[in-house]
Order: structure tokens, then sequence, then C-alpha cells
């Protein structure tokens, strides 16, 4: 038995992985996000604590025989967090989340600093990364850097506290801007920028590899047994890509959650910093994974319902979905940059638009166009990475409509698979981690991360491409010309956007 850890923003869940792949059991408490000034997103690490204890307790009253069993801890969480700690390990301040936007002229000065940035950390500097949040703090909270004597991750922020062990793993380290992603190891150039040197990091070790070993303490509280050992773990879409089987280079997935993400394995180090796509160690060694991430996908689905008078998100889909060709053909385009956009853009200015709107469209008009705006969103950022090969997995809240799926598969061209469990996500893949460390260097991946049974395929319909191809041409085009009179010294200069 094997349990999996995926430590999210909202909410913190542990399944119960046997050794026939079953999941006897799941466990979840919810977290809350604190915003004490605009731009700030922060949680309480000991907000984090407290839901381990809930869902171990759950666990032991639900599964207690299982939890008896369990071999290996594996760990998955939210990246780009930030936890600081004094030389005694006391928590310093509230964590700075991947979500916080504080940070931006830090981005800047990084840049400047390292010009070389993207070939090391395989990145632009971005807020949401590690790296700015602690030059942010020794900017405007100095006294309390100067306390800071060690650095964590959200996930490796409870390891330590499970085993007392300052640890993180290869896919995780890449998301901060301190990693050498080709070379797998902490870039002392990229510290030493950030005032802070190898010392302040925690030892590094591959997903699968064997990273400390539970508590004898906690392992008696919670019913487990002797000699608990706990992975290396890995960042949340690395776990989830492992959950899914997507291991081996050219594999993917597409994620339709608040945000939209299209993550490719690769054999080699291939950054692509131009694009604004992510270059990062995957969590199993000698692996990397390509990853382009559109700041609103479902979440634009969201603000249709709500500005346009839908029940809900599946309300708006089956109004767009009654459209026929020639209506789609002439709908209005939607360009899905509600909150600025990263891949390929890197354009925090970015901003949404409807564009031919007359007196012909209503409500269903307007639902394809944003359902079909987010869709070329995703197709950009797949141009920007390295082709995948065969089918896709897609996962997400937005993976529940078969006809966006379809629709989907139409504009990216590549077929799309929806797999039986998908919804265990970053917390299997943590499992199954567990599992390869227990199992050590043997040719297990195979069996271990295998794909799960496909309950639906979703081929591309050939007879539509040409149309697709051509709204997605005029798209592109509007993009351009918004940003082109966004950056118009007469708007600019006024202060004006659009």
């Amino acid at each position: 038995m094997y349990l999996g850890l995926d430590l999210g923003t909202s909410e913190l869940k542990a399944v119960l992985l046997a050794d026939d792949h079953r999941i006897i059991g799941v466990a979840r408490a919810p977290l809350t996000v604190s915003r004490p000034q605009p731009l700030w997103s922060e949680q309480s690490p000991s907000q984090w604590w407290d839901a381990l204890e809930a869902v171990m307790q759950t666990l032991r009253t639900e599964q207690a025989d299982a939890l008896a069993s369990v071999r290996a801890i594996g760990l998955s969480g939210q990246m780009h967090g930030a936890v600081l700690l004094d030389e005694a390990g006391k928590v310093l301040r509230p964590a700075i989340l991947w979500n916080d936007g504080r940070s931006a002229l830090q981005c800047e000065q990084l840049t400047v600093a390292v010009p070389r940035l993207g070939e090391l950390a395989g990145n632009l500097a971005m807020p949401g990364f590690t790296a700015p949040k602690l030059m942010w703090v020794r900017e405007h909270e100095p006294a309390l850097f100067a306390k800071t004597r060690h650095v964590l991750l959200p996930k490796d922020w409870l390891r330590w506290r499970l085993s007392g062990e300052m640890v993180s793993d290869m896919s995780d380290a890449a998301g901060t801007l301190w990693l050498d992603v080709g070379a797998r190891d902490w870039s002392d150039e990229l510290l030493a920028v950030t005032g802070l040197t190898r010392d302040h990091m925690p030892r590094l070790v591959e997903g699968s590899a064997v990273s400390a070993m539970l508590s004898p303490k906690l392992a008696a509280r919670w019913g487990l047994g002797a000699d608990v050992v706990i992975a290396g773990g890995a960042g949340d879409n690395a776990a989830s890509a492992v959950g899914m089987g997507v291991v081996t280079a050219g594999q993917g997935f597409v994620s339709l959650g608040t945000s939209g993400v299209i993550f490719v394995v690769t054999d080699r180090f291939a950054p692509n910093p131009e694009k604004a796509v992510h270059a990062f160690c995957h969590a199993l060694p000698g692996s990397w994974h390509q990853m382009s991430v559109m700041l609103s996908a479902a979440s634009a689905l969201s603000w249709a319902v709500r500005a346009f008078g839908f029940a809900d998100e599946a309300a708006l889909i089956a109004s767009a979905s009654g459209l026929d060709d020639a209506a789609r053909r002439n709908a209005p385009l939607f360009l899905p940059y509600l909150s600025g956009e990263r891949s390929p853009h890197n354009d925090a200015q970015a901003q949404g638009a409807l564009i031919g709107l007359t007196h012909a469209h209503g409500a269903a008009d307007v639902a394809y166009a944003v359902v079909e705006g987010v869709s070329f969103g995703l197709r950009d950022g797949l141009d920007t990475l390295q082709p995948p090969q065969g089918d896709m997995a897609l996962v997400g809240g937005g993976a529940r409509s078969a006809w966006w799926a379809q629709l989907l598969a139409d504009i990216l061209e590549v077929p799309l698979t929806l797999g039986e469990g998908g919804e265990a996500g970053g917390a299997l893949g943590a499992a199954r981690l567990a599992w390869l460390a227990c199992l050590g260097k043997g040719g297990t991946i195979d069996a271990v991360c295998r794909a799960p049974v496909v309950r639906q395929r979703f081929v591309p319909d050939a007879s539509r491409a040409e149309a697709h191809r051509a709204r997605h041409a005029r798209f592109k085009s509007l993009y351009r010309a918004q940003r082109s009179i966004r950056q118009a010294p007469a708007f600019t200069s006024a202060g004006c956007t659009l």
C-alpha cells in the first residue's frame, strides 16, 4: 500500500493506492487563501499541517488496515511557494503562493541581472516563481530576510515536518528560478542574485528516489508501521502526469481547469523562453517536460456565465453546442485574456475582447465564441511546444463536456482521450512515486506508471479543419492588433488601455 499526499491551493488530498493499482481510500481537507493586499496571495503553513492531520485521522478511521500496510509516502504540491524558516526551523511569515503578483519589479531586476536566465532556468522571470518573491522580501522585509536560514517549497515543508529532513525534488525545484534545469542542480549564480547560497536550499533528489523516513512518533500516532519511506515526489503538474502515465518523451496531456495547461514530456532540456514556455525537470530521472500555460481557460466560461446570464457552465456549453456549422463560421471571435496571458505572449496587460458582434448574434453565438477562444488559446500554446506523439490525455473540469472535448481535438488537430480515475490527479502520481521509491532502480516505471483505461477517445474531424484554421488565423491577427493599439503612444500617454 502507498500513500499519496497532494497539497493544493484549495485542499489537501490523500489517496491510498494498492499494489493492484486500485485506489482504496481518499480523504480531503479544505484550505483557504489570504489576500491581505492587492496582488498578494498567502497561506499559513500551520494550516497545511492541520489539513494533513485531518486527512490522516479520516484515513485511520475509514481505512485503518490499509493505512497500517503503507510502505511509502509520496508528496505532490502547489509549486513556486516560498516558506521561510529561521535557524530553529520556525516559520517567519505566511508562505507567498504561486499566484501572488507582488514581485513584478523584482522579475525585471532578475532578468537584467542574469541575461542567460532562460538558458539556465528554462523560464522567464514571472511573479509566480520563487526567486522574485525572495528578492521582494529582501527589499521590503529586510530584517526578516536577514533571519532566513532555509527556504522550502510547500510540499517540502510538509516533508520536513514528517521526517525532520529538508529535501526537494527536481520537478518542484525547477519552478524556483534557482535551479540549473539542464544540470538538475542548484545554480550558484541564480542563488547569489537573490542573496542566497546552497546552504539555504534543501537537498535535491529525483522524484522516485527515497528522500527521508517518516518519523516513528507520527507513524505510531496515525497507525502506520515502522520504516515508512518518503519519496522525493513532484510538483503538481509533473505528479499529475505520472498519475496519467505521461512519462515517456512525446507523451502529453491537456488540462482544462481554471487555467489551461498543455504538458509534453521531453528526453532533454528544451527551453523556449521567448514564447513563455515553461521547461522543467520531470519527476523521473533523465526526463524533462515543456509546458504552456494560459491563465483563463474554464474561468473564461465562468465569466461568460455571469456576464450573459447562463445558469452555469454546463448551460453555456449546451447553448454553444446547438449552433450549426454556418452559425459557427459567422460567430464573433473571443480573445480569452481576462487575466493577461503567459504562453505564448507573456503579456500581463493582455485583455479579453468580443469582436465581430452584430444584431444577428445571440447568447449562443457568444457562448460558442468563448469556448472556441479558449480552445484557440490552447492551440497557440501547443504550437510553441515540441509536437506530441500520439494521443494526449484530457483532464480538468472542462473535460466533462464531450462536445468541448471534440471541438478541442478538432482545433488542436490531436486525438484526445478521457481516462478512468483522472480525478485522482497529483495525489495518485505522488503515490506512484512512493511505489517506485520502494522498488529502487529496477525497470519498473512502465508497470507502475501505466496509463489509465481509456473511457472515450476524440479524433480530429478533418472536414472541419479548414474552417477552424481560418478562424484561428483571424484570432491571432486580432491579438496582434489589440496589442499594437495598447502600446500606441496616444493610448499609453493618456493612461488608456484597450
